[in-house]
């Protein structure tokens, strides 16, 4: 990244990722289906809720040199893409069916932009592409001299090559389609550290922010919204001796208030 505020902004996207609620199947299903219908609102939040997914999946990617923020946005293009051809009726769930459109974009970004290789830049490359697609030769020193490439060249290209496309519906021998198999719900241990480590940054943050303000703000911040069940503002009135619409007014002012220090906070890495 360019400077600190772009890898604050992006930490704070990644955290705002590991706090979405993943949907149930059916919410999916109903989500969908609006969607189809013409609810532009449902289909934002069938593809918001996918989010979370892309970042797991760029993940993988993060070794090649590439910005990771990059990885990301080209794979959210590939959600995109999933989400618009997206037929909850084959019993499919979006994450699993949007995980082959999500590593297209990303690798074809990767093969468009890593430092070293670029495939089809020149034409020596695409010469050595039709080459191979006609006669699938593997020889470095033979693919060299009918391409007209460096042997250090080909030998660079030559795992892009080899690599083959998969259709997403056609079942191979064990019966199982591609869409059925490409997505895993577990994630690595280096992405659960990496999350276990941003919500506990997020949270050393809102501890931060909930004692800077006054008592009794903290003590309805902890009423609505740190607790298993919420009081209500007429009952948090009747403890303090005001009225529910003064209890409001007081939240929305701790609210405003928590919002403007969570942004300063984040705008630098947080200390442990």
């Amino acid at each position: 990244m360019d400077n600190a505020g772009d890898r604050a902004a992006f930490s704070a996207y990644r955290a705002k990722m590991a706090s979405r609620i993943t949907l149930s199947a059916q919410a999916e299903r109903e989500l969908a289906g609006r969607w189809r219908a013409g609810d532009q609102d449902a289909g934002r939040r069938l593809v918001e809720a996918c989010l979370p997914f892309v970042m797991t999946i760029a993940f993988e990617y993060r070794r090649w040199g590439l910005p990771l923020e990059d990885i990301v946005q080209e794979g959210n293009i590939g959600l995109l893409k999933a989400a618009e051809r997206f037929d909850p009726d084959r019993g499919c769930r979006l994450a699993t069916y949007a995980a082959y459109w999500i590593r297209a974009e990303i690798r074809e970004y990767v093969v468009r932009d890593y430092r070293i290789v670029r495939l089809g830049s020149s034409k020596g490359e695409r010469r050595a592409l039709r080459i191979y697609r006609r006669t699938r030769e593997r020889d470095p020193e033979i693919l060299a001299a009918e391409s007209g490439l460096s042997q250090d060249r080909v030998l660079a290209l030559l795992p892009i090559l080899v690599a083959r496309d998969v259709s997403i519906d056609r079942a191979p021998p064990d019966g199982q389609a591609a869409a059925e198999r490409l997505a895993s719900n577990i994630r690595t241990p280096e992405e659960e550290a990496c999350i276990a480590d941003e919500r506990h940054q997020m949270h050393h943050a809102l501890e931060q922010v909930v004692s800077e303000l006054s008592p009794r703000e903290r003590r309805i911040v902890k009423w609505r919204w740190l607790t298993e069940t919420p009081m209500t503002l007429e009952q948090i009135g009747q403890n303090f001796g005001v009225s529910k619409e003064r209890v409001r007014q007081i939240e929305e002012r701790a609210k405003k208030r928590m919002r403007t220090r969570l942004e300063e906070l984040t705008r630098e890495p947080l200390s442990a």
